[in-house]
């Protein structure tokens, strides 16, 4: 029997269609889940009108990457 990659099987698939796949983790950022929660959470807060996707997505990926690196630097910025 041979054996599936979930992951290589997922982004074969059509945009809208792919299952949640667990993502590699990177320590720099946050990861893809991450930002598209935050994104749909922006979409829901303006009234859930559509038509602004790529801009909820940007604000979502800068909200938290100002976070993960805030929490990466301990808070603290140099001067």
């Amino acid at each position: 029997m041979k054996s599936r990659n979930l992951v290589t099987d997922a982004q074969s698939m059509p945009r809208g269609v792919q299952p949640d796949v667990p993502e590699a983790r990177d320590k720099s950022g946050p990861s893809p889940t991450e930002i598209r929660q935050r994104a749909f959470e922006i979409h829901i807060e303006r009234g859930g009108i559509h038509g602004c996707d790529l801009d909820d997505w940007m604000q979502a990926e800068r909200e938290l990457l100002e976070k993960h690196t805030k929490s990466n630097d301990g808070g603290s910025k140099k001067k």
